[in-house]
Order: structure tokens, then C-alpha cells, then sequence
């Protein structure tokens, strides 16, 4: 899987998801910064309701990739 093509618009759901991500403070496989427009580089996630680019459910075991909030410098580490 090719995180760094992550990003756009991101729909938080509770099932059906395109990819379960578990939120960690550290070694996170991808940094995301929530932006509230413009989601077009790597790791910047506009979230949304309706009409998402992919869905996404937070999980706390068993995740796709892991993540971690960042307010700068988004993508991977």
C-alpha cells in the first residue's frame, strides 16, 4: 500500500470502511494534518460527510496503517 497517496477528502465512518487506522503519538507508518481545504499533497485530510475520496474507521487493534495527528509537516515520516 502506497501511503503517500493518502489524502484528500476523508469520510470518518463505523463500518464499511476503505481502511481501519489506529491513532498513535509515535512511530506512526503516516502523519496526517485535518486541513480544511486544499487536501493535495501527502497526509492531508479534509474530513468530510458526504462525497469522500475514501472512508475511514478508527480502530484500536488489528489497523491497516497507524497514524498520527500533526498540525505541521504531514506525510510520511
Amino acid at each position: 500500500m502506497d501511503l503517500s497517496r493518502l489524502f484528500g477528502r476523508v469520510a470518518l465512518v463505523s463500518s464499511f470502511a476503505d481502511y481501519k487506522v489506529e491513532v498513535v503519538t509515535s512511530f506512526p507508518d503516516l502523519r496526517v494534518q485535518r486541513v480544511s481545504a486544499f487536501p493535495d499533497g501527502p497526509g492531508k485530510w479534509e474530513i468530510v460527510d458526504s462525497f469522500p475520496d475514501f472512508r475511514v474507521e478508527i480502530v484500536d487493534a488489528f489497523a491497516d496503517f497507524k497514524i498520527a495527528w500533526v498540525e505541521d509537516f504531514p506525510g510520511l515520516p
